[in-house]
């Protein structure tokens, strides 16, 4: 069983082991989150990702925490190339393929982003419904924390409105 809390906020200032970085395949951390997440953790989580790309959309890639409190940070894809815009289901992908990657490195609590909604261009209402859904399909075996995490707090409400929806 998984709990599930939102918190709108810096990811990375949440209490989490691990924290997702919506990537691209190349695993380049350019702007939104993931340059939020290079300027703390130090070139070093790009370079380390980098030299594990190309990396589908769909899977995912774990890095150390560089210069951050967090025991790691997985890089997620959402998006093959920086800076595209990406079908809504992509946020499922990406979200599905942390899940997985935080449960088999036995990691207890991940914190996620929204996923696909900078660059992406995903409205958060399409990128919460897919990531709920991609949360409330995974059955986890070590996972027992995801936190939803954003400072944006359109999407902070998106997932607030459809965790409601499904009773949760």
């Amino acid at each position: 069983m998984m709990n599930f809390d939102v918190i709108h906020g810096s990811i990375l200032d949440v209490d989490a082991e691990v924290i997702v970085n919506a990537a691209n395949s190349y695993g380049m951390m350019g702007g939104g989150v993931a340059g939020v997440i290079k300027r703390a953790a130090g070139s070093v989580v790009e370079d380390e990702a980098r030299k594990q790309a190309p990396i589908p959309v769909g899977q995912a890639v774990l890095t150390s925490g560089g210069n951050t409190k967090f025991k790691g940070i997985i890089h997620a894809p959402t998006m093959t190339e920086p800076s595209m815009l990406i079908p809504a289901h992509h946020a499922s992908l990406a979200t599905s393929a942390a899940l997985r990657m935080a449960d088999v490195r036995g990691f207890a609590s991940v914190a996620i982003p929204g996923m696909g909604t900078g660059v992406g261009g995903v409205s958060a209402e399409e990128a919460a419904r897919h990531m709920i859904d991609a949360i409330k399909q995974f059955a986890p075996r070590s996972l027992r924390v995801v936190l939803l995490v954003d400072v944006d707090p359109n999407m902070v409400q998106a997932w607030r409105k459809q965790l409601i929806a499904y009773g949760l």
